[in-house]
């Protein structure tokens, strides 16, 4: 597969001209346990020298993933809600923690008790909603509860989405999800991504914000796998720093 990046690198280019700077992150969904998915996701972290955060579901979690995360330094483990089942209503597109319900607060909060027991200290209490939509009457609760960020999916509206939790979404999504899961067209994608970068350097969205990338190792093909590589590496090349959610960027 052959990819013309010149239209990203030339839009780099003006950012490292104008000295501008582009922190990254790299958040990855739905691992419940290790596979050669996982090993292969692992890799390409350690490769690029850029952390993969793994949105862990906590209810499927199996013991043998804290094992695999507490070998890999480049490994770090989020909430990924509480057992990624869609309680949306009739007619609604899926969500989790997207509609009011009763149980809401009390899954997140098992959520929380269950990454505790499985990881103790080596996660982060970032609340990743399947199908990345959250309810934000929720939002008030979540720091109370433990949970220091949420992160869902296009750029952010405020740094913190309530009073003590901070807004750290992704914005990239290589996965053609409503054609076939295949790779999203290379040239689209591109294209995409240098917009968010121009509307970053317009002030029309937060530029402070570290823009993500995301994925989902158990689902992905040969092109979405080497197109990940491919555009992380570019980001990376072109001045791109890894962001550090542990300090909440």
């Amino acid at each position: 597969m052959r990819i013309d990046w010149t239209p990203l690198t030339a839009e780099l280019s003006l950012w490292r001209a104008e000295q501008r700077l582009l922190p990254i992150w790299w958040r990855d969904d739905d691992a419940i346990e290790p596979t050669p998915a996982l090993d292969r996701l692992t890799d390409m972290a350690e490769a690029l020298h850029l952390p993969v955060h793994l949105a862990v579901i906590p209810k499927h979690a199996q013991d043998t993933l804290p094992l695999f995360c507490a070998d890999h330094d480049m490994v770090v483990p989020l909430v990924h809600g509480w057992q990624h089942l869609s309680h949306a209503p009739e007619g609604q597109k899926k969500a989790e923690f997207g509609h009011p319900r009763d149980t809401a607060l009390a899954d997140a909060e098992r959520a929380l008790k269950r990454m505790n027991d499985l990881f103790a200290d080596r996660f982060l209490p970032v609340f990743v909603p399947p199908w990345n939509r959250l309810d934000p009457a929720l939002l008030p609760e979540f720091a109370p509860l433990g949970y220091t960020a949420v992160s869902t999916y296009l750029p952010r509206k405020n740094k913190w989405a309530a009073p003590g939790l901070a807004q750290i979404n992704t914005h990239i999504d290589p996965i053609f999800w409503r054609g076939g899961r295949g790779l999203v067209p290379p040239d689209d994608l591109i294209a995409h991504i240098v917009q968010l970068l121009q509307d970053r350097r317009q002030g029309i969205t937060d530029a402070t914000e570290p823009m993500g990338f995301l994925t989902h190792h158990l689902v992905h093909t040969q092109d979405i796998w080497d197109f990940t590589q491919s555009c992380l590496a570019t980001l990376l090349d072109g001045g791109a720093t890894p962001a550090n959610l542990a300090a909440g960027t």
